[in-house]
């Protein structure tokens, strides 16, 4: 196996560096020891997408909030799987993340944040939606490795009960909530509940056709 090739760095503001890393042809972004994504391994986040977009499939203009871009697989495929009618916010705090989809990872990026259906806001993604009001028909968020604040500490706003009752309060009536995680977290289903939600955990495979690690989304639904 050839070794890993550093492309590039990020400072997270008020967290630590990320790394962009290559190996052959499979793009990799670490935090520290952690491995956030890559691209071999996408199958989860593209099922965020995909199983958001079913519950969707009754609204014929859906308006869909996806935080962070990551390396795009949950944006490419909510594209490829709704029609003209749905718009897209895309909401990243770390603007190299951007560079490397328009820059090294541009053929994967496949040119997706220039879809005419996609708005790109460069913000924090919690304050993104603590400032909006039934806007949403769904609010998918892969922003951490699960429901605490991993890539910076502000993050654990999102999982707190606060920001989950933000979250609701910027859906509209029956929109979705989606939330990507490595783990199961019963604390975290419970708070969800307690935040007047609907929850359905539901778990995916990392790789694709039913391989690879065990992940969980949990769909958390408005009266």
């Amino acid at each position: 196996m050839k070794p890993r090739e550093l492309l590039a760095t990020a400072q997270i503001p008020g967290g630590d560096e990320l790394r962009l890393y290559k190996r052959d042809t499979d793009f990799i972004i670490s935090l520290g020891a952690n491995e956030l994504m890559s691209s071999r391994l996408r199958g989860s986040e593209e099922a965020l997408a995909l199983l958001t977009c079913d519950r969707l499939q009754n609204i014929e203009a859906p308006q869909l909030l996806i935080g962070g871009y990551g390396m795009g697989f949950t944006l490419r495929a909510a594209l490829a799987r709704l029609g003209p009618q749905a718009r897209f916010t895309v909401v990243e705090l770390i603007p190299e993340i951007i560079e490397w989809a328009r820059g090294p990872m541009a053929e994967m990026a496949a040119n997706c944040l220039d879809d005419p259906r996609v708005e790109l806001i460069m913000r924090d993604v919690s304050r993104a939606i603590a400032a909006t009001e039934r806007r949403f028909d769904a609010i998918l968020l892969d922003v951490d490795n699960g429901p605490e604040g991993l890539v910076r500490e502000e993050n654990n706003h999102i999982y707190s009960l606060l920001g989950l009752q933000e979250a609701k309060r910027a859906l509209k009536p029956g929109g979705v909530l989606a939330i990507w995680s490595a783990a199961q977290d019963e604390r975290f289903a419970r708070r969800l509940k307690h935040a007047g939600f609907q929850v359905e955990e539901v778990m995916v495979r990392a790789g694709r056709g039913g391989k690879g690690a065990r992940h969980i989304i949990w769909f958390a639904k408005t009266a």
